[in-house]
């Protein structure tokens, strides 16, 4: 085994694509970004990454041997290498990702989306390392998840399995960017957390410091702030987030039983406000099977590098089968 050995991760967000060189270790050798500027085809990022690449690879020493590249991207299908509509980057309604990169390496390239990157680098360089059997859920504007089971991902048929964010709290429910009503991530992620805020300032009559706000200047980082002073809406708006998030997770666990759940993203950063309620939830609706037996945890990857070293653990994951 070659102690200098290296892969890229590579995240594609709307605005940003960050990369990174990434020992087996999950340390990052080297990294940077550069503007996806997404109204361009997806040729052209390709392109500019490879030109940033080369250059990040000059600064290391030429003994280090690179041994892959992997992807995280929205809707990525990570049998056909194909990134799906994907939202924010005006790509079309398809394109092979993996096949561009093989324009310019030689290697095996990798992709997925970013929840499922999330998995693989919670395993491979976090909490999650010796478990066989977690989920990991992200909260952010929505809610992804990446579920493992007997040590690998799950992708299903389709490749679209373990979309929690998408299974049904209320058939009449909100209104979901998928075309759907009711769907988990509308009610558990950054932007549900303030939709429930503002439905309960509608509601009840209690003083709150969040009335002071309009629907559109309303952020998830403000509800939390002020739960934190013990605002009565906003601490109810995170206890009805986190007794929805307990009974899907429940759920969850009863599908796959896995030894532990972890949650990352902005909206796990409120900590206690939403780990001690989600917890006391999900024990009150789990089977009894699985009582006490399920571990709830907040991701120990360093969240600026996290997507990255998902993507990374892409390739590290493959070779180590």
């Amino acid at each position: 085994m070659n102690s200098n050995e290296v892969v890229i991760g590579i995240d594609i967000g709307g605005t940003t694509a960050a990369f990174g060189l990434v020992d087996r270790q999950g340390n990052m050798r080297a990294e940077g970004g550069i503007p996806t500027q997404a109204q361009q085809p997806a040729e052209t990022l390709v392109a500019r990454l490879h030109e940033k690449i080369g250059a990040l690879r000059k600064t290391l020493s030429a003994d280090v041997l690179l041994r892959g590249i992997g992807i995280g991207a929205p809707n990525a299908n990570a049998r056909c290498g194909t990134v799906e509509n994907p939202p924010n980057l005006n790509w079309g309604a398809s394109v092979n990702l993996v096949q561009l990169f093989q324009r310019y390496y030689d290697l095996p390239v990798a992709i997925t989306n970013d929840a499922n990157a999330a998995a693989l680098g919670e395993m491979h360089f976090g909490g999650a390392r010796g478990m066989h059997d977690f989920i990991v859920i992200t909260l952010g504007t929505g809610l992804g998840s990446g579920i493992v089971a007997n040590g690998e991902l799950i992708y299903g048929a389709g490749d679209c399995a373990g979309e929690l964010g998408h299974t049904l709290v209320d058939v009449a429910g909100r209104v979901c960017a998928c075309g759907k009503k009711g769907c988990l991530e509308t009610y558990v992620s950054a932007s549900g957390l303030c939709r429930t805020a503002f439905a309960l300032l509608a509601e009840r009559n209690d003083a709150s410091h969040l009335r002071a706000f309009s629907y559109q200047q309303l952020s998830a980082r403000m509800v939390s702030e002020a739960a934190e002073k013990g605002d009565a809406i906003a601490l109810a708006a995170f206890d009805a987030t986190a007794r929805i998030l307990g009974i899907k997770l429940a759920d969850a666990v009863a599908h796959t039983g896995p030894e532990a759940i972890f949650l990352f993203g902005g909206l796990a950063a409120s900590g206690n406000l939403l780990f001690v309620p989600t917890q006391r939830y999900m024990e009150e609706y789990l089977f009894r099977s699985y009582s006490g037996k399920v571990k709830l945890l907040r991701s120990s990857l360093p969240e600026g590098s996290a997507a990255v070293l998902g993507a990374a653990a892409l390739i590290w994951h493959g070779i180590q089968k």
